[in-house]
């Protein structure tokens, strides 16, 4: 393992390494551990505004580049969310070891969702921001026009000839810039720190051929079916203004929060944020990492 203090973040970049891939995390503080996952394209970097707050509450915060992302090593591979859900369950292993809150923005709540059905042992409880409902759409979601481009892009995506050209228009600083201003409701969130975090690991050699196998990636398991697997408690923020995963996605946890007093399970607690987009804990980190805190408290447990 070895240790570098970031210049741009406060904590600590620690490796690791599985399967032969250095995996960057971090880890702060000290009780009841929590585990950061970030979204497609992000990183530990985007819980900069978050990791500090819960730490200083009195909890053991830990974040993790996912393979492929990040600072973390960027091989090869058929990228999946069975192939992270295997990372994470590792990392609890060999870095953890009790029942963990699994905190998970986008396909980050997907795999926090994973690790509390399919290991339970792991999981004490979860946090879902604007969890995604799979890693791509699933064929079935799209009508036949939009069908038909995505499966164009998707081959043009794995082109060895054109396949690097277009993954180098998708990072250019000015695109990330604007499709950040496409999901964020507050403009003045998207700073030039928030761009290097998305932008810089880009142009780590092998960026472009994870890009192009997570576009071709299998969808993965629906929240749908996972839910009734899940035991432990739930907390499920959403921006409400969130192109991406809009809100009416939100459906089955706002429903089964209407049930909480009924003794449904899992047991969720919902909350909406106005005017805020795809990634609430980086656009309004006061008011998530507020809510975070509440229901933590809330917790016999905690």
């Amino acid at each position: 393992m070895t240790i570098t203090i970031s210049p741009t973040l406060a904590f600590p970049n620690l490796t690791w390494q599985w399967r032969d891939h250095t995996i960057c995390y971090t880890v702060m503080g000290s009780g009841q551990p929590l585990v950061l996952i970030h979204g497609f394209g992000a990183s530990i970097g985007h819980w900069r505004k978050n990791i500090p707050v819960l730490a200083d509450a009195g909890y053991q915060v830990f974040a993790i580049d996912l393979l492929g992302f990040g600072k973390s090593a960027k091989p090869d591979l058929a990228y999946s969310l069975d192939l992270w859900h295997d990372l994470l369950s590792d990392f609890w292993t060999e870095h953890i070891q009790r029942p963990a809150v699994w905190v998970g923005n986008s396909i980050g709540g997907l795999l926090a969702m994973m690790m509390l059905a399919q290991r339970p042992q792991t999981a004490a409880g979860g946090v879902l921001l604007n969890c995604a409902g799979g890693l791509n759409h699933r064929p079935d979601e799209l009508n036949l026009p939009l069908r038909m481009v995505m499966g164009t892009f998707t081959k043009l995506v794995s082109s060895p000839a054109l396949g690097p050209l277009l993954f180098n228009q998708v990072r250019r600083r000015s695109r990330i810039r604007g499709t950040l201003k496409q999901v964020y409701c507050d403009p003045t969130a998207v700073t030039d720190d928030l761009i290097d975090i998305l932008y810089e690991p880009s142009c780590d050699p092998g960026a472009q051929k994870v890009f192009a196998s997570i576009l071709t990636a299998p969808a993965g398991p629906r929240p749908s079916d996972l839910l009734p697997q899940i035991q432990q408690p739930l907390l499920v923020l959403w921006g409400e203004a969130d192109p991406w995963t809009p809100i009416a996605g939100s459906k089955l946890y706002q429903d089964l929060a209407a049930q909480r007093e009924t003794g449904a399970t899992p047991s969720v607690t919902f909350q909406a944020i106005a005017k805020t987009g795809h990634c609430p804990h980086d656009e309004r980190p006061e008011e998530v990492n507020s809510a975070i805190l509440d229901w933590l408290t809330a917790l016999a447990w905690a």
